[in-house]
Protein backbone atom coordinates (compact mmCIF):
# COMPACT_ATOMS: atom_id res chain seq x y z
CA UNK A 1 0.00 0.00 0.00
CA UNK A 2 0.94 3.62 -0.54
CA UNK A 3 -0.06 6.24 2.00
CA UNK A 4 -0.47 9.80 0.74
CA UNK A 5 1.13 12.18 3.24
CA UNK A 6 0.90 15.24 0.98
CA UNK A 7 -1.04 15.13 -2.27
CA UNK A 8 0.76 17.68 -4.40
CA UNK A 9 -1.09 20.04 -6.72
CA UNK A 10 -2.85 17.57 -9.03
CA UNK A 11 -1.79 13.98 -8.45
CA UNK A 12 -4.00 11.33 -10.01
CA UNK A 13 -4.11 7.62 -10.81
CA UNK A 14 -3.99 7.00 -14.57
CA UNK A 15 -3.53 4.21 -17.08
CA UNK A 16 -3.79 4.37 -20.89
CA UNK A 17 -7.39 5.57 -20.84
CA UNK A 18 -10.84 4.26 -21.76
CA UNK A 19 -11.27 4.19 -25.55
CA UNK A 20 -14.54 3.04 -27.05
CA UNK A 21 -16.95 5.37 -25.24
CA UNK A 22 -16.55 8.64 -27.11
CA UNK A 23 -19.94 8.18 -28.80
CA UNK A 24 -21.40 8.60 -25.31
CA UNK A 25 -19.36 11.73 -24.63
CA UNK A 26 -16.82 9.95 -22.40
CA UNK A 27 -13.27 11.19 -22.94
CA UNK A 28 -10.49 8.67 -23.59
CA UNK A 29 -8.32 10.40 -20.99
CA UNK A 30 -5.54 8.42 -19.37
CA UNK A 31 -1.92 9.46 -18.87
CA UNK A 32 -1.27 12.69 -20.75
CA UNK A 33 1.92 11.22 -22.20
CA UNK A 34 0.82 7.65 -22.83
CA UNK A 35 4.24 6.64 -24.16
CA UNK A 36 6.05 7.90 -21.05
CA UNK A 37 3.58 5.97 -18.88
CA UNK A 38 4.13 2.80 -20.92
CA UNK A 39 7.89 3.09 -20.50
CA UNK A 40 7.68 3.72 -16.74
CA UNK A 41 5.55 0.60 -16.35
CA UNK A 42 7.86 -1.43 -18.57
CA UNK A 43 10.95 -0.40 -16.57
CA UNK A 44 9.37 -1.53 -13.30
CA UNK A 45 8.21 -4.83 -14.80
CA UNK A 46 4.49 -4.09 -15.18
CA UNK A 47 2.03 -4.53 -17.99
CA UNK A 48 2.18 -1.31 -20.01
CA UNK A 49 -1.44 -0.47 -19.16
CA UNK A 50 -1.00 -0.84 -15.39
CA UNK A 51 -2.36 2.01 -13.30
CA UNK A 52 0.32 4.44 -12.17
CA UNK A 53 0.56 7.89 -10.60
CA UNK A 54 0.60 11.07 -12.70
CA UNK A 55 2.15 14.13 -11.05
CA UNK A 56 1.58 17.75 -12.13
CA UNK A 57 3.62 20.86 -11.25
CA UNK A 58 4.00 20.18 -7.51
CA UNK A 59 4.57 16.59 -6.49
CA UNK A 60 3.29 14.49 -3.60
CA UNK A 61 4.86 12.97 -0.53
CA UNK A 62 4.19 9.24 -0.37
CA UNK A 63 4.99 6.53 2.17
CA UNK A 64 5.32 2.89 1.13
CA UNK A 65 3.97 0.30 3.55
CA UNK A 66 5.97 -2.57 2.06
CA UNK A 67 9.14 -3.08 0.06
CA UNK A 68 8.63 -2.59 -3.64
CA UNK A 69 10.10 -1.37 -6.91
CA UNK A 70 9.33 2.00 -8.52
CA UNK A 71 10.31 3.86 -11.67
CA UNK A 72 9.57 7.40 -12.78
CA UNK A 73 10.10 9.66 -15.78
CA UNK A 74 8.97 13.04 -17.06
CA UNK A 75 9.83 16.56 -15.88
CA UNK A 76 12.50 17.45 -13.32
CA UNK A 77 10.87 17.33 -9.87
CA UNK A 78 14.07 16.48 -7.97
CA UNK A 79 12.41 13.60 -6.06
CA UNK A 80 14.03 11.94 -3.07
CA UNK A 81 13.61 8.54 -1.44
CA UNK A 82 14.63 8.21 2.18
CA UNK A 83 16.23 11.65 1.85
CA UNK A 84 18.41 10.57 -1.09
CA UNK A 85 17.95 11.59 -4.74
CA UNK A 86 15.62 9.21 -6.59
CA UNK A 87 17.19 8.32 -9.95
CA UNK A 88 14.91 8.68 -12.94
CA UNK A 89 14.30 6.31 -15.85
CA UNK A 90 15.35 3.21 -13.92
CA UNK A 91 13.98 0.62 -11.50
CA UNK A 92 14.57 1.69 -7.88
CA UNK A 93 14.12 -0.31 -4.67
CA UNK A 94 11.98 1.24 -1.95
CA UNK A 95 12.11 -0.21 1.57
CA UNK A 96 9.02 -0.63 3.75
CA UNK A 97 8.25 2.62 5.57
CA UNK A 98 10.36 4.84 3.32
CA UNK A 99 9.07 8.18 2.08
CA UNK A 100 9.20 9.29 -1.51
CA UNK A 101 9.01 13.06 -1.96
CA UNK A 102 8.50 14.91 -5.25
CA UNK A 103 9.21 18.64 -5.20
CA UNK A 104 8.14 21.47 -7.49
CA UNK A 105 8.84 20.95 -11.20
CA UNK A 106 12.02 22.77 -12.17
CA UNK A 107 11.71 21.79 -15.84
CA UNK A 108 8.66 20.38 -17.56
CA UNK A 109 5.30 20.09 -15.84
CA UNK A 110 4.46 16.42 -15.31
CA UNK A 111 5.94 13.11 -14.26
CA UNK A 112 4.79 9.48 -14.09
CA UNK A 113 5.52 7.12 -11.22
CA UNK A 114 5.04 3.38 -11.73
CA UNK A 115 4.93 0.92 -8.82
CA UNK A 116 5.61 -2.79 -9.23
CA UNK A 117 2.30 -4.59 -9.74
CA UNK A 118 0.36 -1.38 -10.46
CA UNK A 119 -2.15 0.61 -8.41
CA UNK A 120 -5.18 -1.49 -7.42
CA UNK A 121 -8.22 0.71 -8.04
CA UNK A 122 -11.54 -0.41 -9.59
CA UNK A 123 -12.03 -0.70 -13.34
CA UNK A 124 -14.62 1.72 -14.72
CA UNK A 125 -15.50 1.20 -18.39
CA UNK A 126 -12.38 -0.90 -18.76
CA UNK A 127 -9.97 1.66 -17.31
CA UNK A 128 -8.52 2.74 -13.97
CA UNK A 129 -7.87 6.31 -15.14
CA UNK A 130 -9.18 9.24 -13.14
CA UNK A 131 -11.80 11.23 -15.08
CA UNK A 132 -12.37 14.28 -12.90
CA UNK A 133 -15.20 15.87 -14.88
CA UNK A 134 -17.34 12.74 -14.49
CA UNK A 135 -16.01 11.83 -11.02
CA UNK A 136 -15.13 8.27 -12.05
CA UNK A 137 -12.05 6.07 -12.15
CA UNK A 138 -8.80 6.36 -10.25
CA UNK A 139 -9.13 6.84 -6.50
CA UNK A 140 -12.77 7.82 -5.91
CA UNK A 141 -12.85 9.71 -9.20
CA UNK A 142 -10.68 12.58 -7.91
CA UNK A 143 -7.10 13.77 -7.40
CA UNK A 144 -5.31 12.29 -4.41
CA UNK A 145 -5.70 13.92 -1.00
CA UNK A 146 -3.71 13.71 2.23
CA UNK A 147 -4.61 10.54 4.12
CA UNK A 148 -5.56 8.51 1.05
CA UNK A 149 -4.30 4.93 0.96
CA UNK A 150 -3.67 3.31 -2.42
CA UNK A 151 -3.63 -0.49 -2.51
CA UNK A 152 -1.20 -2.06 -4.97
CA UNK A 153 -1.05 -5.40 -6.69
CA UNK A 154 1.89 -7.62 -5.78
CA UNK A 155 5.04 -7.44 -7.92
CA UNK A 156 5.06 -9.68 -10.99
CA UNK A 157 7.75 -12.24 -11.72
CA UNK A 158 10.08 -9.85 -13.52
CA UNK A 159 9.62 -7.12 -10.91
CA UNK A 160 10.39 -9.59 -8.12
CA UNK A 161 13.52 -10.75 -9.93
CA UNK A 162 14.85 -7.21 -10.32
CA UNK A 163 14.01 -6.39 -6.69
CA UNK A 164 15.81 -9.51 -5.43
CA UNK A 165 18.85 -8.71 -7.58
CA UNK A 166 19.08 -5.17 -6.18
CA UNK A 167 18.84 -6.46 -2.61
CA UNK A 168 21.56 -9.05 -3.13
CA UNK A 169 23.89 -6.43 -4.61
CA UNK A 170 23.01 -3.80 -2.04
CA UNK A 171 21.98 -1.37 -4.74
CA UNK A 172 19.24 1.24 -4.66
CA UNK A 173 18.56 1.22 -8.39
CA UNK A 174 19.50 -0.49 -11.62
CA UNK A 175 22.52 0.60 -13.63
CA UNK A 176 20.52 0.52 -16.85
CA UNK A 177 18.05 3.29 -17.73
CA UNK A 178 15.32 3.77 -20.31
CA UNK A 179 14.46 7.33 -21.31
CA UNK A 180 11.26 7.50 -23.37
CA UNK A 181 12.30 10.70 -25.12
CA UNK A 182 15.35 8.99 -26.67
CA UNK A 183 13.44 6.19 -28.41
CA UNK A 184 12.68 6.46 -32.12
CA UNK A 185 13.77 9.65 -33.90
CA UNK A 186 13.07 12.60 -31.56
CA UNK A 187 12.52 16.04 -33.08
CA UNK A 188 14.92 18.86 -32.11
CA UNK A 189 14.14 20.69 -28.88
CA UNK A 190 11.26 23.13 -29.26
CA UNK A 191 9.99 21.50 -32.45
CA UNK A 192 6.95 19.29 -33.02
CA UNK A 193 6.11 17.59 -36.27
CA UNK A 194 2.61 18.03 -37.68
CA UNK A 195 0.46 17.36 -40.73
CA UNK A 196 -2.14 19.56 -42.38
CA UNK A 197 -5.56 19.11 -40.80
CA UNK A 198 -8.97 18.39 -42.37
CA UNK A 199 -9.83 22.10 -42.72
CA UNK A 200 -6.35 23.24 -43.79
CA UNK A 201 -7.70 24.62 -47.07
CA UNK A 202 -10.18 26.81 -45.20
CA UNK A 203 -7.39 29.04 -43.93
CA UNK A 204 -5.96 32.05 -45.72
CA UNK A 205 -2.58 31.61 -47.38
CA UNK A 206 -1.04 33.97 -44.80
CA UNK A 207 -2.41 31.83 -41.97
CA UNK A 208 -1.10 28.63 -43.55
CA UNK A 209 2.36 30.15 -43.88
CA UNK A 210 2.30 31.61 -40.36
CA UNK A 211 1.31 28.32 -38.74
CA UNK A 212 4.50 26.53 -39.77
CA UNK A 213 6.79 29.60 -39.80
CA UNK A 214 5.99 31.04 -36.37
CA UNK A 215 7.19 30.32 -32.85
CA UNK A 216 4.06 29.69 -30.78
CA UNK A 217 4.02 30.56 -27.09
CA UNK A 218 2.31 28.30 -24.55
CA UNK A 219 -0.24 30.21 -22.47
CA UNK A 220 -1.65 29.63 -19.01
CA UNK A 221 -4.85 28.37 -20.63
CA UNK A 222 -3.80 24.75 -20.45
CA UNK A 223 -5.15 21.65 -18.76
CA UNK A 224 -5.65 17.96 -19.48
CA UNK A 225 -8.01 18.87 -22.35
CA UNK A 226 -5.57 20.98 -24.32
CA UNK A 227 -3.00 23.76 -24.57
CA UNK A 228 -3.84 27.15 -26.07
CA UNK A 229 -0.96 28.73 -27.98
CA UNK A 230 -0.35 32.43 -28.68
CA UNK A 231 1.01 33.82 -31.90
CA UNK A 232 -0.16 35.29 -35.22
CA UNK A 233 -3.92 35.35 -35.74
CA UNK A 234 -4.96 32.47 -37.99
CA UNK A 235 -7.85 33.64 -40.18
CA UNK A 236 -10.21 31.74 -42.43
CA UNK A 237 -10.66 32.78 -46.06
CA UNK A 238 -13.55 33.35 -46.35
CA UNK A 239 -15.08 33.15 -42.83
CA UNK A 240 -17.42 30.19 -42.42
CA UNK A 241 -19.13 28.03 -39.83
CA UNK A 242 -18.28 24.38 -39.25
CA UNK A 243 -20.57 21.50 -38.30
CA UNK A 244 -19.21 19.76 -35.19
CA UNK A 245 -17.05 16.75 -36.01
CA UNK A 246 -15.07 14.11 -34.15
CA UNK A 247 -11.73 15.19 -32.72
CA UNK A 248 -8.67 13.23 -31.65
CA UNK A 249 -5.69 13.83 -29.41
CA UNK A 250 -3.14 15.96 -31.23
CA UNK A 251 -5.57 17.83 -33.46
CA UNK A 252 -5.00 21.59 -33.58
CA UNK A 253 -8.27 23.54 -33.48
CA UNK A 254 -8.57 27.24 -34.25
CA UNK A 255 -11.46 29.06 -32.48
CA UNK A 256 -12.71 32.51 -33.58
CA UNK A 257 -9.86 34.16 -31.62
CA UNK A 258 -7.45 32.81 -34.24
CA UNK A 259 -5.21 31.31 -31.52
CA UNK A 260 -4.72 27.53 -31.91
CA UNK A 261 -5.51 24.90 -29.29
CA UNK A 262 -3.65 21.56 -29.26
CA UNK A 263 -5.96 18.83 -27.95
CA UNK A 264 -4.73 16.41 -25.27
CA UNK A 265 -6.14 13.04 -24.07
CA UNK A 266 -8.92 14.46 -21.84
CA UNK A 267 -10.32 16.50 -24.75
CA UNK A 268 -13.98 16.52 -25.70
CA UNK A 269 -15.18 13.90 -28.18
CA UNK A 270 -16.46 16.38 -30.80
CA UNK A 271 -15.59 19.95 -31.69
CA UNK A 272 -16.86 22.71 -33.93
CA UNK A 273 -13.65 24.64 -34.62
CA UNK A 274 -11.67 24.21 -37.87
CA UNK A 275 -8.77 21.79 -37.54
CA UNK A 276 -5.73 23.37 -39.14
CA UNK A 277 -3.28 20.60 -38.28
CA UNK A 278 -2.64 17.32 -36.48
CA UNK A 279 0.46 16.74 -34.34
CA UNK A 280 2.37 13.53 -35.06
CA UNK A 281 1.67 10.96 -32.35
CA UNK A 282 5.35 10.71 -31.40
CA UNK A 283 5.47 14.42 -30.49
CA UNK A 284 2.20 14.88 -28.60
CA UNK A 285 3.95 14.26 -25.27
CA UNK A 286 5.92 17.49 -25.69
CA UNK A 287 2.78 19.53 -25.09
CA UNK A 288 2.30 17.88 -21.68
CA UNK A 289 5.58 19.46 -20.51
CA UNK A 290 5.23 22.95 -22.02
CA UNK A 291 5.35 25.65 -19.36
CA UNK A 292 3.62 29.01 -19.86
CA UNK A 293 5.88 31.28 -21.89
CA UNK A 294 7.84 28.48 -23.53
CA UNK A 295 7.74 28.39 -27.31
CA UNK A 296 7.31 25.69 -29.91
CA UNK A 297 7.41 25.59 -33.69
CA UNK A 298 5.63 23.19 -36.02
CA UNK A 299 7.54 21.28 -38.69
CA UNK A 300 5.39 20.09 -41.60
CA UNK A 301 5.54 16.40 -42.49
CA UNK A 302 3.29 14.11 -44.56
CA UNK A 303 1.18 11.36 -42.98
CA UNK A 304 3.47 8.60 -44.26
CA UNK A 305 6.42 10.12 -42.36
CA UNK A 306 4.36 10.43 -39.16
CA UNK A 307 3.43 6.75 -39.42
CA UNK A 308 7.06 5.78 -40.04
CA UNK A 309 8.18 7.75 -36.97
CA UNK A 310 5.58 5.91 -34.89
CA UNK A 311 6.74 2.51 -36.19
CA UNK A 312 10.40 3.31 -35.49
CA UNK A 313 9.62 4.30 -31.91
CA UNK A 314 7.60 1.13 -31.37
CA UNK A 315 10.45 -0.96 -32.80
CA UNK A 316 12.86 0.66 -30.35
CA UNK A 317 10.45 -0.03 -27.51
CA UNK A 318 10.21 -3.68 -28.56
CA UNK A 319 14.00 -3.96 -28.42
CA UNK A 320 13.95 -2.44 -24.94
CA UNK A 321 11.22 -4.85 -23.85
CA UNK A 322 13.24 -7.84 -25.04
CA UNK A 323 16.42 -6.52 -23.43
CA UNK A 324 14.74 -6.00 -20.06
CA UNK A 325 13.31 -9.51 -20.20
CA UNK A 326 16.82 -10.91 -20.64
CA UNK A 327 18.21 -8.81 -17.81
CA UNK A 328 15.53 -10.15 -15.48
CA UNK A 329 16.58 -13.67 -16.43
Amino acid sequence: MIRVLKPGLLTTVQDLGRPGYQQYGVAVGGALDAFAARVANLVVGNDENAALIEIAQTGPELQFERETLVAWNGGDFEPTIGGEPLPRDRAVRVAAGEKLVFGVARAGLRAWLAVAGGIDVPLVMGSRSTYRRAGIGGHEGRPLAAGDVLPCYGPGERSAAVLASLKVRGQRGTVWTVRPETLGQPAPAGVVRAMCGPEWDWFAAEAQKAFFASAWEATREADRMGVRLHGPELLLAPPREMISAAVNTGLVQVPPSGQPIVLLPSRQSVGGYPRIAAVAAVDIGRFTQLRPGEKVTFSRIPLVVALDLQLKRERDLTRVRLGLARLAG
